[in-house]
């Protein structure tokens, strides 16, 4: 049975960020995950996980101005040393609460950036990130992202982001394998998990079109789910969707699939 965990930055916005923690517990999740952690101290984001019985199952790294329309800054060459500094930060929000995976948005590449340069900074700092992460007992991931909702970011299909992997050279660099990313840049997603399995730490989801819950749309979630556990996945998969109407009302899905 697949472990499902809340995408909190996602779900339940009906409440203020803190009170989703309770929300999310109320719901059945056992685990939660969200873009960034760092606007609010890690003692009390461990407070709400260890009040509801939650793991903390991932968060990213730092990655720039977010408001600003930013996405990550890894493939950048003028941000090296505040992509370095942002590890640091990781680690210490990660293990504070627990949590044994980041995620390492790679960036849109800047104007001006030849590809081979942006590929060039994303290794060197992937590099850099890899070991120190393992140091600490966390794993270190990086996402493909569909260039359709987010034009120009870099790493956008997982063949890509396996041959990124094979580039840094690290056993402490993993695959975060998002299902509705992946089925608008180049389908096939059952074959591509079984193919790049080893090499997936993480699995997120949300239906296409519209990045709604499972069942809004054209992707076959009942088939998914099954073929993900007779794959021996043991991860979790992080519930990344927009609620067509309310949270609640669009949890159908999740009784249904046994979370």
């Amino acid at each position: 049975m697949p472990k499902f965990a809340a995408n909190l930055t996602m779900l339940f916005n009906e409440v203020d960020f803190l009170d989703r923690f309770e929300a999310a517990a109320r719901a059945g999740f056992k685990g939660v995950e969200y873009l960034f952690p760092y606007a609010w101290p890690a003692a009390e984001l461990a407070e709400r996980l260890d009040r509801h019985g939650l793991t903390q199952v991932l968060h990213n790294l730092p990655a720039g101005d977010w408001a600003a329309g930013e996405r990550g800054i890894a493939c950048h060459p003028d941000r090296v040393a505040e992509f370095q500094d942002g590890v640091g930060r990781a680690i210490e929000y990660a293990s504070a609460l627990g949590c044994k995976q980041v995620n390492c948005l790679a960036g849109i590449v800047p104007a001006g950036v030849a590809p081979e340069r942006a590929h060039e900074i994303l290794v060197g700092n992937l590099r850099f990130a890899a070991p120190r992460l393992a140091a600490a007992g966390i794993r270190l991931l990086v996402e493909p992202i569909n260039t359709f909702d987010i034009p120009g970011f870099f790493v956008s299909r997982t063949a890509q982001a396996a041959a990124l992997l094979d580039a840094v050279g690290s056993d402490n660099l993993y695959i975060q394998y998002d299902i509705y990313h992946a089925q608008r840049m180049e389908g096939e997603l059952a074959n591509t998990i079984a193919r790049h399995l080893p090499r997936i730490a993480h699995i997120q989801l949300a239906d296409n079109p519209g990045r709604h819950e499972p069942g809004s749309g054209e992707i076959h979630y009942g088939f998914l789910f099954d073929f993900i556990d007779r794959s021996g996945y043991t991860g979790w998969i992080g519930c990344e969707y927009k609620p067509a109407t309310t949270t609640e009302a669009g949890l159908g899905w999740l009784a249904r699939a046994g979370g």
